[in-house]
């Protein structure tokens, strides 16, 4: 048998053909020519993809631990009081993914700085750009499953840059000042943060209040999670254009040669 080629048997059809060495597996003719249309481009730097994948970990610990300070357990059968700092792990994992949070956050405000113009687009909102406008009004019929196909992005879509806007950009900093706030309290009258944050637990009218909003500020970001994770799976089966895996490897890989 002659090892230098492979023929690949189509129902219905006659398929020439392809030499091995070319392409291993049972590629057809068709197959090749998918693969010259489909083109790539390199959209999200290393910087930014090390901050998604760590500040997603970080909001994990955060959400975890965040609700247990929230909401204690009832009871702790696990040894004597004096034996067990089991609340207190739990409270150093939330500062110490807070702290991680928050300086990589300072460093994602940086790269947008100096990274490519792919980086900086979670930090703004071409709201007087009317198409964009019109954009966002077609990605809602497009979720709202009121369109056929999808369009092709190289960055994010608007809607979802509006999305990482509030959630992200606005979202972080509400949730640390705040977490700061409680944090400061915390420490005591007379530190640098308290000095700092102190007005504005008094500004909000109090510790209470201020546990509520943060606490309601995690909520909402759980449910962005949700969503953004339904939605990054969602477009990566059906719309023409990779999501998840982008995210991985820093290149836009499209599904046809068609520029819209």
């Amino acid at each position: 048998m002659n090892t230098s080629t492979r023929t690949i048997h189509k129902p219905n059809a006659e398929v020439e053909p392809l030499p091995s060495s070319r392409l291993t597996g049972d590629a057809t003719a068709e197959d090749i020519d998918s693969i010259r249309r489909r083109t790539s481009v390199y959209v999200y730097q290393v910087p930014v993809r090390l901050w998604h994948w760590i500040n997603a970990l970080a909001i994990v610990v955060l959400c975890v631990t965040g609700y247990f300070i929230g909401s204690p357990p009832p009871t702790m059968i696990i040894g004597e009081a004096t034996d067990q700092f089991v609340f207190g792990y739990i409270r150093f994992a939330h500062f110490a993914a807070a702290m991680i949070m928050t300086i990589g956050f300072f460093g994602r405000i940086y790269w947008a700085m100096v990274g490519n113009h792919h980086a900086r687009q979670m930090f703004y909102l071409p709201i007087f750009n009317r198409h964009w406008w019109a954009e966002i009004l077609f990605e809602l019929r497009w979720y709202m499953f009121l369109e056929k196909e999808p369009k092709k992005y190289v960055g994010h879509n608007p809607l979802a840059q509006v999305a990482m806007f509030f959630f992200m950009t606005v979202g972080l900093s509400f949730m640390i000042v705040t977490g700061f706030a409680l944090y400061a309290e915390g420490i005591g009258a007379g530190s640098t943060l308290e000095s700092i944050f102190g007005p504005l637990l008094v500004w909000v009218g109090g510790s209470q209040m201020m546990h509520t909003l943060h606490h309601l500020g995690m909520w909402a970001i759980v449910v962005f999670a949700i969503i953004h994770i339904y939605a990054a799976i969602r477009e990566d089966i059906m719309s023409r254009q990779s999501m998840v895996s982008t995210m991985i490897s820093g290149h836009r890989t499209f599904k046809d040669d068609r520029p819209e």
